[in-house]
């Protein structure tokens, strides 16, 4: 089923490869790819990136202390290429910290990341390469994704509605970024203190350092499972770290201070956006989420919007996930549809998040100019 997608897939775009035939294919490129039990959908993402156009590749995958068969089903693909480049662990270092480091033992200037339960498009590399050749004051490139389920099947189409609208969320998955490892460096690259959303944390900083450009074709496939790092790991942690993501995202004029924002005590309240963000992982995946309960027991519930959003959606979510997610394509199109960009041309669109700062983990505003 998988191959079959993917074929079909690659035959939709055939008539785009002549322009990748203008990129220079001798510069090298490092795919890196950290990897932790994803050994259902391990061969797929492989196959995708030992298929790119692009052939002057290294493909750099750390193994982060699997234990599902991940780790024997690596060294066959190894002794395959020799492009790829593996470097086994003996234990999980977490999604930070692995990430850290398989970028650290990538060698080439520019760095597509690949997540180990996903799919990029054959052309995605030659194009995003082509960007990057072209645009210097841009420092990480991404394209748009389709969304698909565990069988290859497609969920959701492209978030086009959020390419225009200026919020702290990237309109791309973060597998589908290319970025300079210059800029990486300068950075810090990934931070523990973001765990389990490292990922957007980067792109911001990196978004205010250089520009991010995104091209507004399906050039990846992110797949919702229940392999997914958040969805595998202790709920209490995932929670705790996502809480911190939105009071890190908390305006200055909220009237609460940096010690109210910033604190991790065990016992805090957590922010009732943080149910409907994991519970989606649960839903698009195909299961029930069942965090209505979590909410009363865990939420900063209160007498607002977010709470009310909140409680509805954690509770439509648990009686009827099928007409919830119906309402979610529905509403999804809707909002694509009134968007102004054309998702049939690959002209690339800078994406820029809000202007004022955020405050960081460690406690000051940053990711502002």
């Amino acid at each position: 089923m998988l191959r079959a997608n993917t074929r079909a897939w690659q035959r939709s775009e055939s008539a785009t490869r002549q322009r990748s035939s203008r990129v220079r294919v001798n510069e090298l490129v490092s795919v890196v790819m950290p990897v932790h039990n994803a050994l259902p959908y391990l061969d797929a993402a492989i196959e995708s990136i030992i298929g790119q156009t692009y052939r002057e590749i290294e493909f750099v995958i750390y193994d982060d202390g699997s234990t599902d068969g991940s780790s024997e089903r690596l060294r066959e693909w190894a002794g395959r290429d020799t492009r790829i480049k593996l470097f086994p662990g003996a234990e999980n270092l977490g999604p930070a910290v692995s990430s850290n480091h398989v970028v650290r033992k990538a060698s080439a200037e520019l760095i597509a990341r690949m997540d180990a339960d996903d799919i990029s498009h054959p052309e995605r590399i030659a194009r995003e390469v082509e960007l990057l050749r072209q645009r210097a004051e841009v420092g990480l490139v991404a394209s748009l994704c389709e969304i698909i389920d565990s069988q290859g099947a497609r969920l959701r189409d492209p978030e086009v509605w959020r390419l225009k609208r200026h919020a702290w969320f990237a309109p791309f998955a973060h597998g589908s970024i290319m970025f300079r490892r210059s800029l990486f460096d300068r950075i810090g690259g990934y931070r523990g203190a973001c765990e389990f959303w490292e990922d957007q944390d980067l792109v911001l900083r990196m978004a205010a350092e250089a520009e991010v450009m995104v091209i507004p074709r399906e050039l990846y496939r992110h797949r919702q499972s229940t392999v997914s790092t958040r969805v595998a790991s202790d709920p209490d942690r995932v929670e705790r770290a996502v809480d911190l993501m939105y009071r890190c995202m908390g305006r200055l004029d909220e009237q609460r201070s940096y010690d109210d924002l910033l604190g991790t005590h065990a016992d805090a309240k957590i922010d009732p956006r943080v149910f409907i963000s994991l519970g989606s992982l649960y839903l698009w995946a195909g299961s029930k989420p069942r965090m209505f309960r979590r909410l009363l027991r865990r939420g900063r519930l209160g007498a607002d919007l977010r709470t009310a959003s909140a409680l509805v959606w954690t509770a439509w979510a648990s009686a009827s996930p099928w007409t919830l997610r119906g309402f979610l394509r529905v509403l999804h199109r809707i909002r694509n549809a009134s968007a102004s960009v054309d998702s049939d041309v690959a002209v690339p669109v800078r994406w820029k998040p809000p202007e004022q700062p955020l405050i960081s983990p460690a406690g000051r505003p940053n990711y502002g100019r």
